[in-house]
């Protein structure tokens, strides 16, 4: 019997370690923690016949220090054409997690890029919405801290980030809201992940991004 992966981030990283050895570079990468990890916008391009190389190197459960601390693996070795990146969600779900903290941290990865990679395009992609009441009863004691009230302000502050550093802000999370600005019930999974469904909402938008 073949043995299980247990597909920890550790397991993940040295994973893309050897898919980055014969990774093609200059391409258009997606980096960040889950809910990057599980944009399927590799298997969307190939669909759409896009001719442009794209790769996911999300990790799951990822903060923002881990990215630092991984960001060869994740972004540098693949010396990206165009970076999309969407980290800082988990942080958010910390409470002991200053605002200050998570951004400085978005400001140090984009910083690093800048320095070893100063061609990439880089795009900051918000932060999605989240549905408290369609939420699981093991997801809603984290979407109290993870409120969308908070997201909104991190988006802000995100959106500076951008302005900051000459990157593009794209607001993503419109195309998944209801009318009262919670993400919609049918695309999430347990209040806070994103279906395939959900995923197909916002693809759209990032082509665009992806061929200009």
């Amino acid at each position: 019997m073949a043995e299980e992966i247990i597909w920890t981030k550790e397991y993940k990283l040295e994973r893309y370690k050897k898919m980055n050895e014969t990774a093609e570079k200059g391409a258009v990468l997606f980096a960040g923690s889950s809910l990057m990890e599980m944009f399927p916008v590799e298997k969307f391009a190939r669909e759409d016949g896009l001719g442009v190389t794209v790769y996911n190197r999300g990790v799951g459960g990822f903060i923002t220090d881990e990215l630092m601390a991984a960001i060869d693996t994740c972004i540098l070795d693949l010396e990206p054409r165009k970076l999309f990146i969407n980290i800082g969600t988990n942080d958010l779900s910390d409470a002991s997690i200053p605002m200050e903290r998570i951004m400085e941290h978005y400001a140090y990865i984009i910083t690093k890029v800048r320095e070893r990679v100063p061609q990439t395009k880089i795009y900051l992609m918000a932060y999605y919405p989240v549905n408290y009441d369609a939420a699981t009863e093991e997801m809603k004691p984290c979407l109290k801290i993870r409120s969308n009230e908070k997201i909104a302000l991190a988006n802000a502050q995100v959106k500076r980030l951008a302005e900051r550093f000459g990157a593009e802000y794209i607001d993503v999370g419109a195309p998944l809201k209801d009318a009262d600005g919670n993400l919609r019930a049918e695309y999430t999974i347990e209040g806070m992940h994103i279906n395939e469904d959900g995923y197909r909402a916002i693809y759209p938008l990032v082509k665009k991004y992806i061929l200009e």
